[in-house]
């Protein structure tokens, strides 16, 4: 296994990678070595020493590349460390962040055997003149939560870059125990 970490994102519309790509760079600025790939082009973890993985939420369920990047390397996963960042709430309404925190908990729940060293929930971006068509005729019901919902981009990139460069203790190579002569 190399000293190399993954940095690997799944994206919607683009702010995830957008986060992962903070992320890689602060734990590059602090001395790691880092690559950056999105989930759907991983093909193996080997000569990774350490995972950095992000997923958003997106109406109350995680990317589905998300899933299928866990389910494909599960193994592997639970070899390294592995720090998980979610993009979630895209409102500054209070009230949104405990559902999301208890909808990201029920995503983590369906893989028992991840124990992430790292966990974070950041708000989202939401821009309704990027949505696909799917999405919009989505967002057209009033029964949708992004009904009339008003483009926001709760990212915090302060926190964001905290948060990355506190991973880089959880993230370094053990160091090597002395031989004993």
């Amino acid at each position: 296994m190399s000293d190399s970490i993954l940095v690997t994102y799944a994206t919607r519309y683009g702010s995830t990678q957008e986060v992962a790509e903070a992320i890689a760079a602060a734990l590059g600025e602090s001395g790691l070595e880092v690559d950056i790939q999105p989930m759907r082009n991983v093909q193996t973890l080997a000569g990774f020493r350490a995972i950095v993985m992000g997923a958003p939420l997106f109406i109350g369920r995680w990317h589905k590349d998300a899933g299928k990047f866990l389910s494909l390397h599960q193994e592997a996963l639970t070899q390294r460390p592995v720090a998980i960042f979610t993009l979630g709430p895209a409102q500054s309404k209070e009230k949104d962040w405990g559902p999301v925190h208890t909808q990201l908990d029920r995503e983590l729940a369906k893989y028992p055997w991840l124990t992430p060293v790292a966990l974070e929930l950041f708000g989202g971006k939401y821009d309704p003149a990027k949505l696909n068509f799917f999405d919009k005729l989505l967002a057209s019901f009033p029964a949708s939560p992004l009904y009339q919902m008003p483009a926001s981009d709760l990212r915090d990139w302060t926190a964001i870059r905290t948060w990355a460069n506190n991973l880089t203790t959880v993230l370094q190579p053990a160091s090597k125990p002395k031989e004993q002569g």
